[in-house]
């Protein structure tokens, strides 16, 4: 993730008494947040992989924010990674996830857009190499996302309900949950209920 994730808004201090998750966080932890990666780099409060499990109680979490993370896991690993980010949200409590969205990605490539792609000339020329570039941002995706898909992920690991939402708009009673929204013009965004 980019340090465009940083905005003037997650900065504002969280309501006292609300625990909130940046999972997947990478090399620039959000202050504010408790953050979760699974390299241990500075700022990382919980270094550990979601695969084996969290080090953090069942319902502990208010909502949990995750940006461009889950593509990194593999098919197999979605619905139990998923499965648990859910066990440790308390009950009523969500998790948003922003996605590389294969749709737009399509659309880019078909109307030939290479604007749309952010593969520099050097990594990719042609419109092919750079939609397959970046759809697997060069090997660390592993899985690709359409919003039905997530929403049957999101199903399977037990979450009551989803909704698609827009870059920093929320459906849910958390305002900061869509602070660390970034990378707009190629994410899908979704909000599931537990």
């Amino acid at each position: 993730m980019s340090k465009e994730g940083t905005t003037a808004e997650s900065a504002r201090p969280t309501p006292a008494g609300v625990r909130r998750l940046n999972w997947g966080c990478g090399e620039y932890p959000e202050p504010g947040w408790l953050n979760s990666d699974i390299k241990d780099v500075p700022g990382i409060d919980i270094v550990a992989d979601l695969r084996t499990g969290l080090p953090l109680e069942t319902d502990s979490i208010d909502y949990i924010t995750s940006i461009h993370a889950l593509p990194e896991l593999p098919y197999s690993d979605l619905v139990p990674a998923l499965t648990e980010l859910r066990r440790v949200l308390k009950p009523g409590g969500v998790l948003r996830l922003a996605l590389p969205d294969l749709e737009r990605g399509i659309a880019a490539f078909q109307r030939r857009d290479h604007d749309y792609f952010h593969v520099p000339d050097e990594d990719a020329r042609s419109i092919g190499a750079k939609f397959v570039t970046q759809m697997t941002w060069y090997g660390y995706s592993r899985s690709l996302f359409v919003h039905d898909f997530v929403e049957e992920l999101l199903e399977r690991a037990g979450f009551a309900r989803t909704t698609r939402c827009r870059y920093k708009q929320t459906t849910s009673r958390w305002p900061d949950i869509a602070d660390l929204d970034n990378r707009e013009r190629e994410s899908l965004f979704v909000e599931a209920f537990k």
